[in-house]
């Protein structure tokens, strides 16, 4: 007896090994994690005095300082990406050269950048004070509160992250006819205009997977902040460094951990209704 396969049914069946694998390797152990985060270490009961309990460690300032680290690098690493994205779509030359040493820094390992930019960026002396010196500015001390490590750390995680954002736009861009900017142009449209009217609604799409992307690598930014400064908690204090430090008892990081999966789910689920809701509104006009 021969035992057939319908032909519909032959894709379920060879992706069932990667759903197997997220399901064990992704899904379950978060969920996991969730499930025993609202559990009590004394009784076992459902409770909530975890994340009660969590005021203790900081966590509110680590929910405002992650904010801050995501809206902020996202700001850099767009505001730089349209910047390449829009280069790349020009007829310059050196074109070719440029395309490759942009994506150079995405290829590096976070552990290199993190340290190529403690030494740019020490507490004391660093190439960055040695370069303000040179226009006779003081140097600055870039470990002196929350805000300026923050801000270090922006500027290191864009400088790697940027490539890959500046990537996913001129994807977009490319896909835009060049008779719209010059009948824009001819009807007097300037640079501002032409960038609000056509090129951001034509990559809306594009823009939203970059966002989710790395908004959602924002939100569990670990290794880089942790070689720039080292296990200092006064300095650095964002929801994944607090899951870390958190280690009085096993209860209280699962809480910290559940705390970033809500923010991280958040923060997709509303960057995607959003853009549908912009695409029915689009149509209803």
């Amino acid at each position: 007896m021969k035992f057939r396969i319908k032909r519909k049914y032959i894709p379920i069946l060879l992706i069932l090994p990667l759903v197997a694998y997220l399901v064990g390797i992704s899904f379950y152990p978060a969920l996991s994690a969730v499930f025993q985060s609202f559990h009590s270490p004394s009784t076992g009961k459902l409770t909530l005095s975890n994340f009660i309990d969590l005021g203790h460690y900081k966590i509110i300032s680590a929910i405002l300082n992650t904010f801050i680290l995501t809206a902020g690098a996202l700001t850099i690493e767009f505001t730089l990406g349209f910047i390449i994205a829009t280069l790349l779509t020009k007829a310059l030359k050196g074109k070719a050269i440029f395309s490759t040493i942009y994506i150079l820094p995405f290829g590096i390992a976070t552990v290199v950048s993190a340290y190529t930019f403690s030494l740019i960026f020490p507490a004391v002396g660093g190439y960055a004070n040695s370069f303000l010196a040179l226009f006779g500015i003081h140097a600055i001390n870039w470990y002196a509160n929350t805000y300026m490590t923050l801000f270090t750390t922006m500027l290191a995680d864009s400088w790697k992250t940027t490539p890959i954002v500046a990537l996913i736009l001129f994807a977009g861009m490319s896909q835009i006819p060049p008779e719209l900017y010059n009948a824009a142009a001819v009807d007097g449209a300037g640079p501002i205009r032409r960038f609000f009217s056509i090129t951001l609604p034509n990559v809306a799409d594009f823009v939203t997977i970059a966002l989710i992307v790395r908004g959602i690598a924002e939100f569990n930014i670990f290794a880089l902040p942790l070689i720039l400064f080292g296990y200092n908690p006064p300095l650095l204090t964002t929801i994944t460094y607090e899951f870390y430090s958190t280690t009085s008892t096993l209860y209280y990081s699962l809480s910290s951990a559940t705390i970033l999966f809500a923010f991280v789910l958040g923060f997709a689920l509303i960057v995607v209704f959003r853009k549908r809701l912009m695409g029915v509104y689009e149509v209803t006009d």
